[in-house]
């Protein structure tokens, strides 16, 4: 294992353990757009969390028409930085 992946592997596991403390992973009945994507960019930010770093995403999805057009929007709610 070089220490690239090494390194990457730890990352993902710090921000796993943010998003674990967070309670993220106790509210998966219920898993949303919004709510799986906040849990996967904490777990990406890894130890940023730490650092003050909230990463939080709020999705809106479509809702059923008869038009073709399809739209998703993605907004990134927030990045507080103490």
């Amino acid at each position: 294992m070089s220490r690239g992946t090494l390194l990457l592997f730890i990352w993902l596991i710090i921000g796993a353990a943010a998003a674990g403390q967070r309670g993220y992973f106790s509210t998966t009945t219920n898993l949303g757009c919004s709510t799986g994507a906040t849990i996967a960019l904490t777990i990406a930010a890894g130890p940023l969390n730490y650092l003050g770093v909230d990463p939080s995403i709020s999705c809106g999805w479509p809702k059923p028409s008869t038009g073709a057009s399809r739209e998703v929007t993605v907004t990134v709610a927030s990045y507080d930085v103490a």
